[in-house]
């Protein structure tokens, strides 16, 4: 079993090098994107840093796969998609997506907080565009300070600095589009079909 697992671990550094180059990114691209310093990177890849659970969810998200593709995980015969939540700094976030680059979409929950909680705006490339499902979505983005509720949106470059928590003691539901190269989500509508006309007065 030991030998099955760090087989599967030894091939995580080829594996990530392989998604990174398929997308023509750069380490520093991608250093900027996880916030994993350019030199752990190359050790990942390279097999001389053991891949950790830490590293590897920022990856996964970075790369548009799951974790049990990032690894090779094998398959269980099931035909089904089962998409995984993960929580990160007390924010859970389900993926709603599974194909590599384009936009991603996930749904994410932020619990309450009994007292206001502190932002702490980051920076990354991209652009994403929110939608509130339910609870109450505060958005600090530059020197903007939003509520946002539900049935209400908000888009915005990532590359200003922002940050998202819940605005009350009630948890948060929201929906996520995330361009990691800036895609902007784009919504078409078809014409409402015209009624037949009606006779004009004159006929």
């Amino acid at each position: 079993m030991d030998d099955d697992l760090g087989q599967t671990l030894g091939a995580v550094g080829p594996r990530l090098r392989a998604l990174r180059r398929q997308r023509e990114t750069t380490l520093a691209d991608l250093s900027s994107v996880t916030g994993i310093s350019v030199s752990t990177l190359s050790r990942l890849e390279s097999g001389a840093r053991r891949p950790t659970l830490e590293l590897l969810l920022p990856l996964a998200r970075a790369h548009g796969v799951t974790l049990d593709e990032l690894v090779d995980a094998p398959t269980t015969g099931d035909p089904r998609i089962h998409l995984r939540p993960v929580t990160r700094h007390g924010m859970t976030m389900l993926p709603l997506t599974r194909r590599p680059g384009g936009i991603q979409a996930y749904k994410l929950v932020i619990p309450g907080n009994g007292r206001r909680a502190e932002p702490d705006p980051q920076t990354h490339e991209g652009y994403e565009w929110l939608y509130v499902l339910n609870g109450r979505l505060r958005v600090v983005l530059g020197d903007q300070d939003l509520v946002l509720t539900p049935g209400e949106a908000a888009e915005f470059d990532t590359r200003v600095p922002h940050w998202f928590g819940s605005a009350d003691a009630e948890p948060v539901e929201f929906l996520s589009l995330f361009g990691r190269q800036g895609e902007r989500a784009h919504l078409r509508a078809r014409p409402r079909a015209q009624s037949p006309s009606t006779p004009s007065d004159d006929a």
